[in-house]
């Protein structure tokens, strides 16, 4: 694996940092988990020029740019506060799924988890239709 430049680990500890004070969130307790996922954000930074979610399968790495959908924090984590890389996650390392829909993987995979910050966060939140229209038409 390539090592991410200096640059880029030091743009993704900040998004990381301010993210998860701006939405309540912590960062997985396995530093581990936290670790592989700030350097696949960096790798993608360096290599896309985006921090593409690396926790996903991509056909085409550049039209998925396109979408936006899979930029971290990704369209999931700020419509439902629901992060599929374990990246933000609540104090106890499980991720939100509260806000998410009833058919939603994360709820079938986690049960309804609460969020215990409901007022931080989900600053998109007005397009979970749109959101649910485009995970059904458009599976990535």
């Amino acid at each position: 694996m390539e090592i991410p430049s200096e640059n880029s680990l030091e743009m993704i500890q900040r998004l990381i940092e301010a993210y998860t004070k701006k939405t309540g969130t912590t960062t997985h307790p396995d530093p581990e988990v936290t670790e592989a996922v700030k350097l696949g954000l960096a790798r993608n930074k360096d290599e896309l020029k985006k921090p593409l979610c690396p926790c996903r399968f991509y056909p085409d790495k550049q039209e998925e740019i396109k979408h936006r959908t899979w930029i971290c924090p990704c369209d999931d984590m700020q419509i439902y506060k629901y992060c599929h890389c374990l990246l933000f996650v609540r104090k106890d390392g499980l991720p939100i799924t509260e806000h998410l829909p009833e058919d939603h993987e994360g709820r079938q995979i986690y049960g309804e988890t609460k969020d215990p910050t409901p007022d931080k966060g989900r600053p998109l939140k007005h397009q979970a239709e749109e959101r649910e229209r485009e995970r059904r038409e458009r599976p990535s």
